[in-house]
């Protein structure tokens, strides 16, 4: 599908929707226990339905029903410790945290497992999270021996003291504090290297908690110490090492539970009400969490957008009324991968320069988005240029020059959602392959319509 967007100036209000991160979790979590969970205001995307059909075929019950107010709950009936071995490979679409998850756990039983996906999927890479599992003595590869799907694992691994790398992907290290709890003894995993994307950890013990699951995180300092508990100090510093210890023999059981709004998916929202003229927009149902994106407002805030959080009722008003423009800021996205293309957009119409950093780990996502962001930003007449790790745009070089222009989604949701605000301030922007944001977000853009952007289908 080719979107065709027009200068609009955005007002009114949307319901942010559900988060694809808790929701990924939330209905794996519940797979994995044994009582009846019913899970409200869950993502139904591309994505979470390749995690609901994952964990059916595992043996879970998942099934979705209405409720009183017509909203669809997601019942999950899970296989509470006795999975059945799927009698066919697992193909994960084009989600990578469900093939990390589904190949983590797969190390759990001692039958070969073949777990594949789309041709993106398949240029995606998982071999710290392969070389873990082989280390706790599975047999786990890739079948084209290049770290990417398809992949076989055979276990069953052993309990124990093991080690990652924390670098390429958070979803590898939140793939095994879901799965090792279930392992007949206790497990030692320590980060080696920094943490990326920390948050997202943060949310997996969030909802390990919700369901019972004892896990004990510990900080390496700078100084040899160790800080132990989980708390929030414990993120984000560059040379502090990570470790979980994870008891073995626990049991899952998560009660009823409400996915919080999704502060990645708002971040376009967000973007277009601090950029367009005019602009007033009213983003509900964001409330505080264990979220690394909702840093979207402080970032905001910093470069001088008018938003306000109301965090008792959970809303983000941001208006731009009397036409002013961003200043650039420096942006360390290493615990925010998903804003990059928001922030990348921010830049462009922002005055000064705009330095996305520590960023390298967005290369490695659906796309290169890095390299998405600066080819189809040139295209607009943006002065933008890739480093190894991030982007530097200079938007007050920029003003004035940037136009619409044939751009080229690169089959990846969040560029297109990126550049489908940056049509909204300038005109004339088609964008290729935009039915990819059903991946993450598939009412965009009807919520985009809703607050008055004006665009066509073709």
């Amino acid at each position: 599908m080719i979107v065709s967007v027009k200068k609009s100036v955005p007002f009114g209000a949307i319901d942010a929707p559900p988060s694809k991160s808790y929701t990924h979790r939330a209905i794996f979590a519940a797979s994995l226990g044994q009582s009846e969970c019913r899970l409200s205001h869950c993502l139904l995307s591309a994505d979470t339905r390749s995690t609901m059909d994952a964990c059916r075929m595992f043996g879970a019950n998942v099934t979705e029903t209405k409720a009183a107010d017509n909203e669809t709950v997601v019942v999950v009936c899970g296989f509470g410790g006795k999975p059945r071995v799927p009698g066919q490979p697992v193909d994960i679409g084009n989600s990578g945290t469900t093939l990390r998850f589904m190949t983590a756990f797969s190390g759990l039983m001692d039958e070969e497992i073949t777990l594949t996906g789309d041709s993106s999927i398949q240029k995606r890479p998982n071999t710290p999270l392969l070389e873990t599992l082989n280390k706790m003595g599975a047999q786990a590869y890739s079948v084209n021996n290049n770290g990417c799907a398809p992949l076989i694992v055979k276990g069953p691994v052993k309990p124990g003291a093991v080690s990652i790398d924390g670098g390429m992907s958070s979803q590898f290290i939140s793939a095994l504090l879901l799965s090792c709890p279930l392992l007949g003894g206790e497990t030692v995993l320590s980060i080696d290297g920094e943490l990326k994307s920390k948050p997202y950890v943060d949310i997996t013990l969030e909802i390990a908690k919700k369901a019972g699951i004892r896990i004990i995180e510990s900080q390496n300092n700078a100084d040899g110490t160790k800080d132990a508990g989980g708390t929030k100090d414990a993120g984000g510093t560059k040379d502090a090492g990570f470790s979980y210890l994870i008891p073995g023999n626990q049991t899952y059981n998560l009660s009823d539970y409400t996915i919080p709004g999704d502060f990645s998916s708002v971040s376009y929202a967000l973007t277009a009400g601090a950029l367009i003229p005019g602009a007033d927009i009213t983003v509900k149902n964001l409330f505080p969490s264990a979220q690394g994106d909702s840093a979207m407002i402080d970032i905001l805030e910093k470069m001088g957008a008018d938003i306000s959080w109301d965090k008792e009722n959970g809303n983000v008003r941001i208006f731009n009324k009397d036409g002013r423009r961003l200043k650039g800021i420096t942006v360390d996205a290493g615990e925010t991968p998903d804003l990059v293309p928001a922030l990348a957009v921010l830049g462009a119409f922002a005055d000064g320069e705009m330095r996305v950093t520590n960023a390298a780990h967005v290369r490695l996502k659906e796309t290169d988005r890095l390299k998405a962001m600066a080819e189809e930003l040139k295209k607009m007449g943006v002065h933008i240029s890739e480093t190894e790790d991030g982007l530097i745009i200079s938007g007050g070089k920029s003003a004035g020059h940037i136009k619409g222009a044939a751009l080229h989604g690169w089959d990846d949701h969040r560029i297109v959602m990126s550049l489908f605000i940056a049509g909204m301030m300038v005109g004339g922007v088609s964008i290729d392959t935009a039915d990819c944001v059903r991946i993450s977000y598939p009412e965009f853009f009807d919520d985009m319509k809703r607050v008055g952007a004006d665009f066509e289908n073709a």
